[in-house]
């Protein structure tokens, strides 16, 4: 696996977003998102063998295309800067919890979790949270998970969600909108040798953080 020629073509095209340089360009682009689709058949392989969500789930359906939609943007570029992919039981199209991987110039990622739920798939998200607390917060404290992802991330409501108290000892939690974790990653690790194991080490931890949210939904 060399990501060295990807991380080039979105530096590039960042810099260039627009169809001339584009068509130039296209062999250069089909090449990389080839070698992403590998990357992405590579890493759900591996997932499959600790979540058999991802058993047989073709690499095509989990990755986005580049082409914007721009109809109703004030954004014409027509491109996307970034290579990315949501790994889950239906790919792209994935409701429940996914694993996600994303290259982009000065942004590269990788993790795990749910975003923007539905409302049915928050609301027993939080009454997880609220009656069984313990395991969510013995993971997110742990020193692994903190020395991987931090925290967990997305938006926010300004108060209390319906039906719990501003003082809910967990408010910080049942505010939350979305529920993932990311790690990011440099350009000189994305291109290191050894980054497809350090990734792989990434979405186990994200898994773990996966399993309390499936139950929470299931």
């Amino acid at each position: 696996m060399d990501l060295k020629p990807t991380v080039k073509f979105l530096k590039e095209l960042s810099a260039n977003n627009n169809k001339e340089w584009f068509d130039t360009n296209r062999k250069t682009y089909e090449s990389c998102r080839k070698e992403f689709l590998t990357l992405v058949s590579s890493v759900i392989g591996e997932i499959a063998k600790f979540d058999p969500d991802l058993t047989d789930v073709d690499p095509k359906k989990c990755v986005f295309r580049i082409n914007r939609d721009i109809r109703f943007s004030k954004d014409k570029t027509p491109y996307k800067t970034n290579f990315g992919a949501l790994m889950g039981a239906n790919g792209k199209k994935t409701e429940g919890t996914g694993f996600y991987v994303h290259f982009a110039q000065g942004q590269n990622f990788a993790g795990g979790g749910i975003y923007m739920p539905p409302a049915d798939t928050l609301a027993a998200i939080r009454q997880e949270i609220d009656y069984n607390p313990g395991t969510l917060n013995k993971l997110i404290q742990s020193k692994d998970f903190k020395e991987t992802f931090v925290d967990i991330k997305g938006d926010k409501l300004k108060t209390a969600p319906k039906g719990y108290p501003k003082d809910h000892p967990n408010i910080d939690l049942l505010r939350l909108k979305s529920f993932y974790v990311i790690k990011e990653f440099s350009e000189k690790e994305l291109t290191a040798d050894g980054f497809f194991e350090t990734l792989i080490s990434t979405y186990k931890k994200a898994h773990e953080f996966n399993k309390y949210l499936k139950e929470a939904i299931s």
